[in-house]
């Protein structure tokens, strides 16, 4: 069996907060993406819709077909914004781990 020296053993350990980190992103990315499709398809029903509502709390407020529609692009956009910065988190700590298990399998 193999022994681990000290620095190797860290090394491993890194790479466990960094795999840790990375199901993290993944599954915050995972929520925004699920947002991302009910607000694309909210704005697909407007368009079909004479009446439109938004819930706000925990009733319903009739809005216009308009400033709904604004609404809901500036958050299509704001949550193709964050799943794009945790892609690259995510890009990051992949690249990182690649290169600490290429450390440890050299020693």
């Amino acid at each position: 069996m193999t022994e681990f020296t000290k620095e190797q053993e860290e090394k491993i350990n890194r790479l466990q907060l960094l795999e840790q980190s990375r199901q993290t992103i993944n599954l915050q990315k995972q929520n925004f993406q699920m947002k991302l499709m009910e607000t694309e398809s909210a704005l697909k029903e407007i368009e079909k819709s004479d009446e439109n509502y938004r819930i706000v709390g925990t009733i319903m407020v009739k809005k216009d077909k308009e400033s709904l529609r604004k609404e809901l692009e500036e958050e299509k956009e704001k949550l193709n914004l964050r799943i794009k910065n945790l892609e690259k988190q995510e890009e990051t700590i992949r690249n990182r781990m690649k290169q600490i298990q290429e450390e440890i399998l050299k020693k």
